[in-house]
């Protein structure tokens, strides 16, 4: 696969609507073209010490953010057409989907590919894990500043490229 948008969502506490961060890397003809990254303002708007301690966010850092609402039309603008990929895509599916609905928007895009089961099957046991990092390093790419979701999309980008 060569032209995709990866995706990565960060959540305040533990409500899927919570996203408090957005991360988008958009890749065409095989390379990077665009990186977009914004805080959003976590509804419902309060932190979890365990969301804290992973992300570093609090409500310091996104009390005067966007709500999702607006930071989703600028997504949508820059995804386009394009399949949408994201590392566990499951966890972050749902949460723009409880987002989405939340704000009662519409979603245009059926489902997400995930490099995390597609790098099962690429890897099968050769990797002790495969949580992003993990499977980040075995395609080249050394994640730094894992959990800021600009940072995260793009190591999921890399990813995608080897195994989608």
């Amino acid at each position: 696969m060569r032209d995709f948008a990866a995706i990565d969502v960060e959540t305040a506490n533990h409500e899927f609507t919570s996203i408090c961060s957005v991360g988008l890397v958009v890749v065409r003809d095989g390379a990077i073209t665009e990186r977009f990254y914004s805080l959003v303002r976590p509804e419902p708007d309060y932190y979890s010490y365990y969301n804290t301690l992973v992300h570093g966010l609090t409500d310091a850092d996104t009390c005067h953010a966007p709500l999702f609402c607006d930071v989703w039309a600028r997504v949508e603008a820059l995804v386009g057409d394009l399949p949408l990929v994201a590392h566990n895509a499951s966890f972050d599916q749902r949460c723009i989907f409880c987002a989405l609905r939340m704000y009662r928007l519409d979603f245009c895009h059926e489902s997400f590919l995930c490099t995390l089961r597609a790098a099962r099957k690429y890897f099968g046991k050769q990797l002790p894990n495969f949580q992003l990092q993990t499977v980040a390093r075995a395609c080249g790419y050394e994640l730094i500043n894992h959990h800021n979701a600009v940072a995260d999309a793009e190591a999921c980008a890399h990813i995608a490229l080897r195994v989608l």
